[in-house]
This record gives C-alpha cells, sequence and structure tokens, in this order.
C-alpha cells in the first residue's frame, strides 16, 4: 500500500488566503507549488480566511480538517498557524476598543495553540507591518504598527513559553525601507512582493525544512 505523504494545515486569514497577491496567489499557494514540485514532499491545505482572527479560526480549525480528503481519517502531520492582524485594530477611533484586547488575544492564542499540540505538531509565524497612511480602514478600523509590533511580540512570549516554533515577521519587514512598497492599497494586505517576501522566509526557515524533510 502506498505511504501517503505527510499534511501540512495552513490555517488563518486573508494572508494565507493569498488576498493582494495576482502575480503568484499567496505566499502559501508560492509555497504549496514550490513543495509540489518535489517528490514525497507534503502537501499543503490552505485554510485561510478574510476577516479571521483569533477566536474564528479556534472556533473552525479542528473542523475544518476533519472535512478535507486524507485529513478526514488521519489528522494532519503539522498546522502552520498565521493569524492576529485582524485582532489588532481599533473600532471607529485611533484611541477606541480594540477588536480584541492584546490579553484576550494573548489568553485565545495561549488556548488555541494548546489544543492544537495536543493532536499534531505546531508552527506560528508573525504579522506584517501596515501602512497607517491609508487608515481607517473599511472606513472604521484603524491599525497600527505599534499595535501590531506589541501583538507579535506577545505572540513570540507564547510560543517560547509552549515550545512551538515562531517565525517573527514583523520588525524585519517594517525595518526594511521597501516595506511600504510591499503592502497593497488598502494599507493592511501585502500585495505580490509582500507575499514573496514572505514566502522566501518560510522556505527557508530551518525548523519547517527538517520538517518537511524528516
Amino acid at each position: 500500500m502506498p505511504v501517503l505523504p505527510k499534511q501540512l494545515v495552513v490555517i488563518g486569514d486573508s494572508s494565507v488566503y493569498g488576498w493582494g497577491d495576482t502575480e503568484g496567489g499567496g505566499w502559501c499557494e508560492r509555497l504549496r507549488k514550490d513543495w509540489s514540485k518535489i517528490q514525497n514532499a507534503p502537501i499543503i491545505y490552505q485554510l485561510g480566511v478574510r476577516g479571521d482572527g483569533i477566536e474564528k479560526v479556534s472556533f473552525r480549525w479542528e473542523k475544518e480538517w476533519s472535512s478535507r480528503g486524507e485529513t478526514r481519517r488521519n489528522k494532519p502531520k503539522a498546522i502552520l498557524l498565521s493569524v492576529g492582524i485582524n485582532d489588532t485594530p481599533t473600532i471607529g477611533q485611533k484611541n477606541g476598543r480594540h477588536q480584541l484586547e492584546i490579553n484576550g488575544f494573548e489568553y485565545g492564542l495561549e488556548r488555541l495553540i494548546f489544543e492544537m499540540k495536543s493532536h499534531t505538531q505546531v508552527f506560528v509565524i508573525g504579522l506584517n507591518p501596515v501602512n497607517e497612511k491609508k487608515m481607517p480602514f473599511a472606513g472604521c478600523l484603524w491599525y497600527s504598527n505599534n499595535f501590531c509590533h506589541s501583538y507579535e511580540r506577545r505572540m513570540e512570549e507564547v510560543c517560547i513559553n509552549q515550545n512551538v516554533p515562531f517565525l517573527p515577521t514583523f520588525r524585519e519587514m517594517y525595518s526594511d525601507p521597501r516595506s511600504e512598497n510591499w503592502i497593497s492599497d488598502d494599507g493592511i494586505h501585502l500585495n505580490s512582493n509582500g507575499h514573496l517576501w514572505i514566502y522566501q522566509r518560510i522556505k527557508s526557515w530551518e525548523i519547517l525544512k527538517k520538517w518537511k524533510d524528516s
């Protein structure tokens, strides 16, 4: 009986979905295409939904894989979690309440990773910067780089505490003078160049490469 390749479920928000990348379909799709050229490489399942935050991903993650192909009867060998930016903005005004306050975000991420770890291996990646000049997004959501930075730091702390591999992305992207050119006109989604940047970092992430090749 042939051995099925490993499965990597990539779950999260519009970044996973690939929104904004008109050339390559998003960093996840670029990675899927790259791995598909390699014999016996893991199969990638893209489960990104626009607008999702921690709470929505927590609600759907296990249901998602239980109805898809090989993962219906066999748990995926790993999950790559990419979520958080939609929890960061304030609503209505710059000093309004957050979509999800940072302590609630940290608690939700802790619970989500703990639950995922009880089923499979987990990897987590960080957030991208935004273009604050374009705010408010959708006329009511105020994203800021200070918030993105703070939330990513909490993500990193949670991953360290739970011994989960974490790939920080915000600081390196934000400090690059080209970063504003990697963001779509809406101010929050990455464009094709931004998705390419993320794809290149994930592709060269040593711990994920070792998992893929093991």
